[in-house]
């Protein structure tokens, strides 16, 4: 993987083989990244990473100047290889901490920006995740939470629900705290 802008940008990072992941394809990673760049600064965003495996996205948001950036993940080898990789590149904004994604929903007060999702495509709770975000209102009033999910799976009538884009295999889906139609 590789990160695509900012001030890493090209810096290529190799993950072990043996950690249980499906990392988001750098070509949906940079469509993911332009939709998101019309919405907001970068350097403003404080952003979640959920199920976030080799930390691919968090590395990019840091790039792109968040100045905080939170990776969870519920497997100690990932946590262990974002916490290396930040500490290697010197990403001082990136925090990594190993909780289950919905434990950590559950229990978390802070506001993010933008949250991002990649839970396993088998995963059956996406309805779980989006009701968290919004019911413990994780988001600030301009934030955005992207989902990325199957092919099978449609979000167009839920209440916060913005747009559906599709890149091969990949699908994303965005929610919007407060946005106008």
């Amino acid at each position: 993987m590789r990160i695509i802008r900012g001030r890493y940008q090209r810096r290529q990072i190799v993950a072990p083989n043996n950690l249980p992941v499906r990392p988001t394809t750098d070509m949906a990673k940079e469509s993911l990244f332009n939709i998101l760049e019309n919405y907001m600064d970068f350097e403003e965003v404080t952003a979640l990473d959920l199920f976030a495996g080799t930390g691919n996205i968090s590395y990019e948001l840091v790039s792109r100047g968040c100045p905080k950036v939170t990776s969870v993940d519920q497997d100690n080898g990932c946590i262990r290889f974002i916490r290396e990789t930040a500490n290697k590149l010197e990403m001082k904004e990136l925090v990594a901490i190993r909780s289950d994604v919905y434990r950590f929903l559950a229990n978390n007060k802070m506001k993010y920006d933008l949250i991002f999702a990649d839970p396993p495509y088998d995963c059956q709770e996406y309805n779980q995740l989006i009701r968290l975000v919004f019911d413990n209102e994780l988001l600030t009033e301009d934030g955005m939470f992207v989902l990325e999910h199957d092919k099978y799976v449609s979000f167009g009538e839920h209440p916060h629900f913005m747009e559906q884009r599709h890149y091969g295999k990949v699908n994303f889906s965005f929610f919007a705290q407060t946005f106008n139609e």
